[in-house]
């Protein structure tokens, strides 16, 4: 996303940057960052380092001399991550804001496909990305929207048992003493807890089944006074109210559950998104429900939820199972429109690692992968903050739902 010279955007995009600079500290980190930053938002096709570093610097006699300095600013310089994704989440969120109210906090994890074995936190394992085991790293992201924006925040690497308790590891890594092996949804909580200290403002936390299954994960957002619409597994076992509000005796899992309401035809087609060739649809049943888990011992104490059952067409079992507990009454179609937009994440990465390099880091230490992120999310945060300004959310149109591609 180049920048057009001599223009207001241009004059934002270094008041910007003097504002990263006011926590980068140094000199000489400010201008490094810069250059890193124009290297992300550039046209260059790796946005990696090296080829960041010598685009920037057309004499070759200088440019070993200005790929170090990128080097050490990108590997070992100590500049803070969580103050500059403050910066940039501010940013951010302000512009959005300022046409909408947030409305969701996302968590998600994408996958970084690697080559051999000495990237930090790399071994095989099943990532989204490629839709099978792969030699990869994961990260695990935090993204808030508005109904038609979305802005990644924070990011972190999931660092498996192989690295977290292999000393040789953690030192050629240079892996912090204070990071330990954590669950991803662990380190999703880590994020939250970051943002709400940060005073970002609140939405619905929505996740897929990975992070939603966790009971403990479900428990501690309600702990921080946040709601949640997350998909669970089929294994779920709840208990059902009825139409009179009366809670059942009778314990199923909500894959029983959901096969049961489709002999008994209680599944209506929904459509949960306006396509250019076709509009996409399922069905889907609602119903209200409370948590069975250790046998229901203490069941009358939990809140009860809504279910949201999705069964695809030609299917033979439910595709998602979701848990909401958002109060008071609750239609298909709203709490569909929710729990559907933490799809829109997938193309948010897409854009992060297509247009910004997001994947393009080619060390191997672990505060290298977070520096190299935070510079992409702060460029991804001029990114959307520009868009929120140029294209307010009436002026979108059909699409207005979901987030443009950058070179919009």
């Amino acid at each position: 996303m180049p920048i057009p010279k001599n223009t207001p955007a241009e004059q934002r995009l270094r008041d910007y940057f003097d504002h990263v600079g006011t926590v980068l500290g140094r000199r000489d980190r400010r201008e490094s960052f810069a250059v890193y930053a124009m290297g992300v938002l550039g046209d260059g096709e790796r946005k990696s380092i090296e080829p960041i570093a010598c685009r920037a610097c057309p004499d070759k006699s200088k440019a070993d001399a200005a790929h170090q300095r990128l080097l050490h600013f990108g590997l070992d310089s100590p500049w803070s991550d969580r103050e500059v994704r403050r910066v940039a989440a501010r940013h951010a969120v302000d512009a959005m804001t300022s046409r909408e109210p947030l409305d969701s906090w996302i968590i998600d994890d994408t996958g970084f496909p690697k080559q051999g074995t000495h990237s930090v936190g790399v071994q095989r394992q099943y990532t989204g990305t490629t839709g099978k085991v792969s030699n990869c790293q994961i990260g695990v992201s935090l993204s808030v929207t508005t109904r038609s924006e979305h802005a990644p925040i924070d990011f972190e690497l999931y660092l498996p048992q192989l690295w977290a308790t292999d000393p040789a590891r953690r030192l050629e890594a240079r892996i912090p003493d204070a990071v330990q092996f954590k669950t991803k949804p662990e380190l999703a909580l880590d994020m939250i807890r970051r943002a709400i200290a940060d005073d970002i403002p609140r939405g619905v936390v929505l996740a897929d089944s990975a992070y939603g299954s966790s009971r403990e994960f479900r428990k501690e957002i309600r702990a921080l006074d946040l709601h949640y619409a997350v998909g669970v597994n089929p294994e779920t076992v709840v208990a059902v109210f009825d139409k009179l509000g009366r809670r059942r005796d009778e314990f199923l899992a909500v894959g029983a559950l959901a096969r049961r309401i489709w002999k008994a035809h209680g599944f209506r087609r929904c459509t949960w998104r306006k396509g250019t060739k076709e509009d996409l649809s399922a069905r889907f049943a609602l119903r209200r429900v409370v948590p069975a888990y250790d046998g229901g011992h203490g069941i009358e104490k939990r809140e009860p939820l809504w279910l949201l059952i999705e069964w695809r067409d030609g299917e033979d079992e439910p595709a998602n199972h979701f848990l909401c507990s958002l109060p008071g009454r609750m239609t298909k179609k709203k709490l569909l429109r929710l729990v559907m937009q933490r799809w829109r994440t997938e193309r948010v990465y897409e854009d992060l690692k297509g247009e910004l390099g997001l994947d393009h880091y080619e060390g191997r230490r672990f505060p290298g992968w977070h520096h190299h992120v935070s510079v992409v999310l702060c460029c991804y945060a001029f990114v959307v903050a520009e868009r929120a300004r140029r294209f307010p959310p009436s002026a979108r149109g059909p699409m207005e739902d979901y987030p443009q591609p950058l070179a919009a």
